[in-house]
């Protein structure tokens, strides 16, 4: 059996590195394929939310602009209805057919369904293709999680999982930068159509590259140093052998073990959250530019802006874009929204991967595992708390609630590294995927109620024409679900150890 080489540690990389030289790498290849396909995921998952302004220009949520926001949301819902049933299937699918086939199809899938999107002209048919997506990138997860379970240690898995979960933010830092120039180009059509055309590609390195690490070791593509050191878990293999030969698990009897309900319960209170962001941040950005617009014209009558936007909409009656894009008009204040959202991501990107991190380096100092985990979400449920200053912030200036937004993004990166690792933490590999898929429906169902409840909220705000308000009240729910989701799971389960089926 393979160990980290002994001796004093003069960094964590340090010893990243020795344990890397000394026994390979080959499974870090197999998490770079898993994070192209979770930032592929991601890259088909963000277009709509960035072309909301321009859809809701085009008619396709309809033309009163209050029922815009309702309509929007009925258009995500039909997504996480989908997503949340995909994953309760997609989770023992893969179990069944195994990590390979299921990654694959599920790909196969949700790129043609992004393509879809292109034929889509009102709402229920956007609708459709909405469903048609999150029915087919619920695999993604599940698949992603039994492969990291598959490839590495208990030790690396949150950094790997950190890694590979990156791929989210690199996929909404990417697609802001795009997919915007594609749509004014080309028309939105063509935005969807490439960003799923590239999901098609990935099918070529996955088939080429991917296999189980008994496989790789038989076909001399894996040392048997480093397949002894994925597999270098005492307690973890002896929880393997007694399950040999027991019949797979069902989600009845998952549903019987206080993990599967800690996972549950943890994933339906944060990921609500990111869906949130993801789906609201463009437009937030884009109204709180608006807001400045109209505050600024207000008390600046004749302004040089002022008199250009009015010639401009005198000229142009049926422009229904914002103010601030009109050429040659500058408002101070005033930012380049997916300019903004790309930086969110990217701090993202850097939250996933400390959150990851951490852990490891707690657990290389000595601290048990279990203790390490805790400890990692804990200091990441603080984190998202600055967003409760958003909107306050905002109003003085935007790019501090970009800032707020970008924490609040990153510490949830961190805390999904860890909360997707407590599952192979708690059970047997063969019931990895089930239990993921479990727990991302339930997020999927918190990511409905968060829509729904953002739709009506925005919708009755907007026709008071203070949607700086509903905004502010869905700021609190954000800022405060980690640490309720973390005070739950403690509760169902004080420690995270691996149980037998």
């Amino acid at each position: 059996m393979i160990t980290e080489p002994s001796g004093p540690k003069t960094s964590a990389t340090a010893s990243f590195a020795a344990v890397n030289e000394a026994i390979g790498h080959h499974r870090w290849t197999i998490c770079a394929l898993v994070f192209a396909a979770t930032t592929i995921n991601y890259l088909d998952r963000n277009v709509l939310g960035l072309l909301k302004p321009v859809l809701s220009a085009a008619g396709v949520f309809g033309t009163d602009k209050a029922n815009q926001e309702l309509n929007y949301s009925t258009v995500v819902i039909c997504f996480q209805i989908a997503y949340a049933l995909g994953m309760l299937a997609a989770g023992k699918i893969i179990d069944k057919v195994g990590t390979k086939s299921g990654y694959a199809w599920s790909l196969i899938g949700w790129s043609i369904a992004a393509i879809g999107h292109a034929f889509g002209h009102h709402t229920w048919s956007f609708g459709f293709w909405r469903a048609a997506l999150g029915v087919t990138e619920a695999g993604n997860f599940p698949a992603a999680n039994k492969t990291i379970a598959e490839w590495f240690p208990k030790k690396e898995r949150a950094f790997a999982t950190g890694l590979y979960n990156s791929g989210a933010n690199v996929g909404a830092i990417v697609a802001p930068l795009i997919v915007p120039g594609i749509a004014k180009a080309w028309g939105w059509e063509w935005a969807f159509i490439l960003t799923g055309v590239v999901g098609l590609l990935w099918l070529a390195f996955w088939y080429s590259l991917y296999a189980s690490p008994a496989a790789k070791l038989q076909s001399g593509k894996l040392s048997q140093a480093e397949y002894d050191f994925i597999h270098s878990d005492a307690d973890e293999q002896e929880a393997e052998r007694t399950d040999i030969g027991k019949a797979k698990v069902s989600w009845f009897k998952l549903l019987t073990f206080r993990q599967t309900w800690a996972f549950f319960v943890g994933k339906f209170m944060t990921d609500p959250i990111w869906w949130f962001f993801l789906f609201w941040l463009p437009s937030f950005l884009n109204g709180e530019n608006a807001r400045k617009v109209k505050e600024f014209m207000a008390a600046f009558p004749t302004d040089v802006n002022t008199l250009k936007v009015q010639e401009f909409t005198a000229a142009h009656p049926e422009y229904v874009g914002n103010l601030a894009d009109i050429p040659g008009v500058n408002f101070p204040g005033v930012i380049s929204w997916p300019l903004a959202v790309a930086i969110v991501y990217c701090v993202s990107t850097v939250g996933s991967i400390f959150g990851g991190w951490l852990p490891k380096k707690f657990i290389n100092g000595g601290m048990d595992a279990n203790k390490a985990r805790k400890l990692s979400m804990f200091i990441f449920a603080l984190f998202p708390l600055t967003v409760l200053l958003a909107s306050r912030l905002g109003a003085i200036n935007t790019w501090f609630a970009v800032a707020t937004i970008a924490i609040a993004c990153a510490a949830h990166q961190a805390w999904s590294a860890n909360i997707f690792t407590t599952v192979s933490d708690m059970f047997p590999k063969k019931a990895v995927a089930s239990v993921t898929g479990i727990g991302g429906m339930a997020g999927a169902v918190g990511g409905i109620l968060i829509a729904r409840a953002a739709g009506l909220l925005l919708k009755h705000y907007t026709a008071l024409g203070k949607v700086e308000v509903g905004y502010g009240i869905l700021f609190v729910v954000c800022g405060l679900a980690y640490l309720t989701a973390w005070v739950l799971m403690h509760f169902l389960v004080p420690k995270f150890r691996k149980i037998v089926i």
